[in-house]
Formats: C-alpha cells, structure tokens, sequence
C-alpha cells in the first residue's frame, strides 16, 4: 500500500464530501419537482454527516484534515464550477432547465464521489489494525448511501430530460421507488422505464 497515496485519497476525498456540500445546496435551490428536492435535502444532510466521517479518518490516520495538497485545490476547483454551472442555468430563467443541469452537475459529483468510496473502501481491505478499522467502519456507514445518490439522481437526470423533449416521463424515476443501490439495479431500472414509454 503506499501510503502516500492513501493518505491523499483520503483528504481528496474530504474535500470532495465538503464540495458536495456545497453542491447539494445549490441542488436544492434548483430542485423544481418537490419529490426530488426532498431527495436532495436527505442527500445534503447524509453528505454533511459523510464530512464528519472522513475527519474521523483523517484523525485515526493521523492526517490534520485541513492539510492542503495539491490533489485538493484541483477537487475544490471542479466542486465549485458545478455549483457556478447551476448559478447559471438558475439565472438564464428557465426553471426546468436549471433543475436538469443541477442534476446532470450532482451526476458529475457523484460519479466522482462513488469512485472515492470504492476505493476506500479497497483500501481497508489491505490494511491491518486501527486504520484498517476506521477506514472499513467509515465505508460501510457511507457506500451504500453513495450508491443510492449517484443512481437514483441518474435516474431523475434521465427522466427529467425525457420529459423536457415531450416524451412520457416515469416520476419519480425506478430507480428511486425501487430504492436501487447497485449497478444492476439501476440497469433494470431504466430498463422499467424505457418499457412503460
């Protein structure tokens, strides 16, 4: 394991949770569907709790959570030109419009966010001892949340644009009423959509 590495993973990953924050925030603003503002206000509340996770970790590893290297000025950058991508919609005047850029923007972020956690989350397998145990105990309160926010949202994504180009849109999304949480799931998913159209 190089450590080195990890160590960065981790505060990359801290910077992340706290530019989702953000992120989410913006979201909601955006959120025109009632369904999917209430889905993204859960989603801002367990990413704050996901923030106090990973300063845990930091701290069982010994890193000081505001360290700044050079991996976390490039995530900080990226999380805030999705929050200015939804400014913009937002200001252009189309509500609809702004609500599909914040979800295509929280797709963005989570696609990022649910890569971090699987590797996290193989990290901890390779440890040994009280790192291996924060790092494990932290993926498994948070891996299955981030699965639920990168799915479902695709599927609000998808069925939001669906509606947007005048065709039949299942809202809320499969993926939600399904409570979907794997890859799998979501493929079956939007299979049930493309079927009731």
């Amino acid at each position: 394991m190089n450590d080195e590495q990890l160590n960065d993973l981790i505060l990359q990953s801290l910077e992340h949770e706290m530019g989702g924050v953000r992120i989410y925030e913006k979201a909601v603003e955006c959120a025109v569907n009632p369904d999917l503002r209430e889905e993204w206000e859960k989603y801002l509340d367990q990413t704050r709790t996901h923030v106090e996770i990973l300063v845990g970790v930091c701290k069982a590893f010994g890193l000081d959570p505001n360290a700044q290297v050079p991996s976390r000025k490039v995530v900080s950058t990226v999380g805030l030109a999705l929050v200015e991508a939804m400014d913009l919609a937002r200001g252009a005047g189309n509500p609809a419009a702004a609500e599909i850029v914040a979800c295509e923007c929280v797709v963005l972020a989570e696609t990022k966010d649910h890569s971090d956690w699987e590797l996290l989350s193989k990290c901890s397998e390779k440890l040994t001892g009280t790192r291996a145990k924060a790092l494990r105990a932290a993926c498994d309160q948070v891996e299955d949340q981030e699965d639920e926010h990168l799915y479902h949202t695709k599927g609000w994504c998808r069925e939001l644009w669906i509606q947007a180009l005048g065709m039949t849109a299942v809202l809320p999304p499969p993926e939600e009423e399904r409570n979907v949480k794997t890859a799998i799931g979501a493929a079956r998913a939007e299979q049930e959509s493309a079927a009731s159209r």
